[in-house]
């Protein structure tokens, strides 16, 4: 039993130093430490820069402290850190060792290094009772172990510090550039609104007011400028002054009158992306004021609407309605009566465009109706005109082959029938007719400078009752306007009308009629006009013509943009081979011009 205890008893020493060296280990662990985090109040991550420059700082102090002086911007460099003071008393042991450096306050500082080897290495607890000699020669070696230890601790750290030394003698040139890093490294981001902020810059150039810069001059500062009205501009206008006349009513037994004279127009266009709308009117209104009585109201309304189909169509409606007196120099004027009857037109016309290639179709059908009033006689009593009531059908084909943008020659072919109300009129006569026509001629596109066209053909209607006379002859139309220089504009105007007639025993004339005007603005706000035209209506049935002669000269002042005074001077005289139809009619006129 004796020489199995001392073999118990070295076992037990050595499970004791290994319970010693495992104590010693955590207390070396659970040292106390300043709790850097709490101090360095990081924001965001920590930059390259600032480990490096943190770094940097640590091993100046180290190289100071080992040559045994004491940093002297160790304030200006970072405070001692304080020493971790736990809530309750015991819980981490006395840090009593003041002969180390003073800690840097960095979270990368090492654990101080000390002569005593014991200084990491909590003191073991005493034994109970005196150990035996194998296990106070264990004790010994442990000892020995734990100083070798300690030893190579210390050369070790003596190395790094000769290494940090002369690392920092290398890098102390860039140690500025380090901190200067560090600084940039957690910058506050901007603001939104920084860049608003920022100060102008006093060389900048100040931006002129938008009211001092230059305007572009308009074309037309006198020009109406219009009032919106939902999709559309409308730009009225209202005329009203005085005319003195030799011929109140243009006739042959008319005399001189002094009338006041209205006229009311307007326009409204559309502003639509794609397809366009243009709605046209006038009235004119004539009262005597003196002299020959005349009471005479006339007025015309007409829209147009174009659209853009599919496939390269394109469809051009219009629609209009006209009212007119009878005018006294008419074939069909009655003679003796105080009114002449009232005129009423309703048209309407529906066209297709299509475009191939170079070729050019365009397919129109039109409607047009005219009914009459009752003339009111002299005596008091009425005549009815319902017998020349009527309507016309015409269909066009026009082709055309475009031989350049400015040139394109064409064809038309028209057919159509007039229908009177009353298919035999109050003589008897059957008036209703069938109409045909053909017309060749050239469309031109020269811009501003020329565009228009004009045609010429042959147009016949043949009367259905066999005792009446065709009405046919040559046809000319023509719509051209010429600006020979910027402000002047030349225009010339031809047409050839078919009117029928209810009188007995004679079919109708044809109309011939041309006009030739210029317009020219002088300065911006006066505008001078002119006009010279030239009427021929040959009858059929009978050898009868009248030639009618006519020209006018106006001026219009513009006060600003919105009034100013006009005038104008117009002649015109009637020779006919027919009896009791001539005439010569002179007027002046005078007024105000209201527009918007």
């Amino acid at each position: 039993m004796s020489g199995v205890q001392p073999e118990n008893s070295t076992g037990r020493k050595g499970k004791a130093v290994c319970a010693l060296l495992l104590a010693t280990s955590m207390f070396a662990l659970l040292r106390p430490t300043a709790l850097h985090a709490q101090e360095t109040e990081l924001r965001g991550e920590v930059s390259e820069s600032a480990i490096l420059s943190d770094q940097q700082r640590k091993a100046r102090q180290l190289a100071l402290a080992a040559q045994g002086q004491a940093p002297t911007n160790a304030a200006q460099d970072n405070a001692p850190a304080r020493t971790y003071l736990p809530a309750s008393a015991g819980a981490v042991p006395d840090d009593t060792d003041t002969g180390d450096a003073t800690a840097t306050g960095s979270l990368f500082d090492p654990t101080a290094a000390t002569d005593d080897t014991s200084a990491d290495i909590a003191a073991p607890p005493k034994p109970r009772r005196r150990p035996s000699t194998a296990g106070q020669k264990a004790a010994d070696q442990a000892k020995d172990k734990a100083a070798d230890k300690s030893k190579k601790k210390k050369k070790s750290t003596a190395d790094t510090t000769d290494i940090t030394a002369s690392t920092t003698t290398s890098t102390t040139d860039a140690a500025d550039n380090a901190d200067t890093d560090e600084e940039t490294a957690n910058r506050r981001a901007l603001t939104i609104d920084s860049t608003d902020k920022q100060k102008l810059d006093p060389g900048a150039v100040r931006t002129d007011a938008i009211e001092g810069q230059k305007k572009k001059p308009e074309d037309d500062p006198f020009a109406a400028t219009g009032v919106k009205w939902g999709s559309f501009v409308i730009r009225p206008t209202i005329e009203q002054g005085l005319t003195a006349t030799s011929n109140g009513d243009s006739s042959n037994a008319g005399k001189s009158a002094l009338l006041s004279e209205t006229a009311l127009r307007f326009s409204a266009a559309s502003d639509w992306r794609e397809n366009s709308a243009t709605i046209d009117g006038y009235g004119l209104f004539r009262e005597t004021v003196s002299g020959y009585p005349v009471h005479n109201e006339q007025g015309r309304i007409e829209g147009q609407l174009n659209v853009d189909l599919d496939n390269q169509l394109r469809a051009i409606a219009k629609l209009g309605y006209e009212a007119v007196p009878e005018s006294a120099s008419s074939p069909d004027a009655i003679a003796g009566v105080s009114k002449q009857p009232l005129r009423q037109t309703i048209d309407g016309s529906l066209a297709v465009e299509k475009d191939v290639g170079k070729m050019q179709y365009t397919l129109t059908g039109a409607v047009s109706h005219d009914f009459y009033g009752d003339a009111k006689l002299s005596n008091g009593t009425s005549l009815s005109q319902k017998d020349q009531d009527s309507t016309l059908y015409t269909a066009t084909l026009r082709t055309g082959y475009e031989i350049s943008p400015a040139i394109t020659p064409f064809t038309e072919i028209e057919v159509g029938r007039r229908a009177y109300d009353q298919r035999i009129d109050n003589e008897g006569f059957e008036r209703s007719s069938t109409r045909l026509g053909a017309r060749a001629g050239v469309e031109l596109d020269l811009g501003e400078k020329l565009s228009g066209e004009f045609s010429a053909g042959w147009l016949r209607e043949a009367i259905d009752d066999k005792n009446l006379d065709e009405i046919s002859g040559a046809t000319v139309n023509a719509d051209l306007k010429w600006s020979p220089e910027r402000g002047t504009t030349i225009g010339l105007t031809g047409r050839t009308t078919v009117e029928p007639t209810t009188t007995a025993g004679e079919s109708g004339d044809i109309l011939y009629s041309g006009r030739l005007t210029g317009e020219r603005q002088i300065r911006a706000n006066l505008t001078a006009n002119a006009a010279l035209g030239l009427d021929w209506r040959d009858y059929v049935g009978i050898d009868g013509n009248d030639k009618i002669l006519s020209a006018e000269a106006g001026l219009t002042w513009w006060l600003n943009r919105y009034a100013g005074l006009t005038t104008r001077v117009r002649t015109e005289k009637l020779t006919s081979n027919l009896p009791g139809r001539d005439y010569t009619a002179n007027s002046i006129f005078l007024g105000v011009k209201v527009q918007r």
